[in-house]
């Protein structure tokens, strides 16, 4: 029997995702966070994948999502030693995109700024980068050109373009 696994659903939902992380994040509360686009942790966050010391392993992706986020040598610390890290180790190697105390705050302006995007632009670029990952360059670079045609097509991106040459804010559809 296969185990549901919250990270997967997480990461194949098509709209940006922002985690909040404030105080310990472990085990598979760091699988769910890793499934997330965008990470923001206070500074008393600390983080931790120490799943080998207690004789288990990660099962939600952890093995594979944390390499990806960080690089293998500092996740091989993370797995194998239970290397526990603070928030400003987390900013600096790429695991959390902001420290934030006012997390509220940090909340509200990238929702903000994920509101003034296009919809189909986010989508598309959700998609580049988590398909592009596992891909080739010279076939990431083609998903790329590809996507890009896709939305050429759609009325997002001639509203995109009419409101920059008029300087004026877009006013997106999702169409």
């Amino acid at each position: 029997m296969v185990s549901p696994d919250p990270a997967a659903s997480l990461s194949t939902l098509r709209v940006p995702l922002v985690a909040l992380i404030s105080g310990s994040c472990v085990s598979v509360g760091l699988e769910l966070v890793l499934a997330c686009d965008i990470r923001i942790a206070t500074s008393s966050s600390v983080f931790s994948l120490a799943d080998a010391r207690e004789g288990t392993l990660p099962m939600w992706g952890g093995t594979q999502r944390l390499p990806r986020a960080i690089s293998h040598g500092r996740a091989s610390s993370m797995l194998l030693l239970g290397t526990e890290i603070d928030a400003a180790t987390s900013r600096a190697w790429g695991l959390v995109h902001e420290i934030a105390d006012d997390v509220d705050g940090a909340l509200d302006r990238v929702v903000e700024s994920l509101l003034a995007s296009g919809p189909l632009a986010l989508e598309l670029a959700k998609e580049a980068i988590h398909r592009g990952s596992e891909m080739p360059l010279r076939d990431g670079l083609r998903l790329e050109g590809d996507l890009n045609h896709q939305l050429a097509a759609t009325e997002d991106r001639a509203e995109g373009l009419a409101a920059f040459f008029a300087k004026r804010p877009p006013d997106f559809s999702g169409r």
